[in-house]
């Protein structure tokens, strides 16, 4: 007769699986809106206050891009 001292399940990983996911899918949505709130405030902008800054039109989704995931 066999005996079995200790039983586990994977209902804890599986839980902290996915977890981990839904953790990862709200930081991707919080750096997607970022990244376009980025766009929209230097949209706004007019070009001399672009050029203020030292940027052109042909910039702002690589400026944006590297704010919001921090490289390009």
């Amino acid at each position: 007769m066999a005996a079995v001292d200790n039983i586990s399940t994977r209902k804890g990983a599986a839980a902290f699986s996915l977890r981990a996911a839904f953790d990862e899918l709200k930081d991707k949505i919080a750096r997607y809106r970022m990244y376009r709130e980025t766009i929209n405030e230097l949209s706004s902008l007019s070009g001399r206050e672009l050029a203020d800054l030292g940027m052109s039109r042909a910039q702002l989704r690589s400026v944006a891009y590297e704010a919001a995931y921090g490289t390009k």
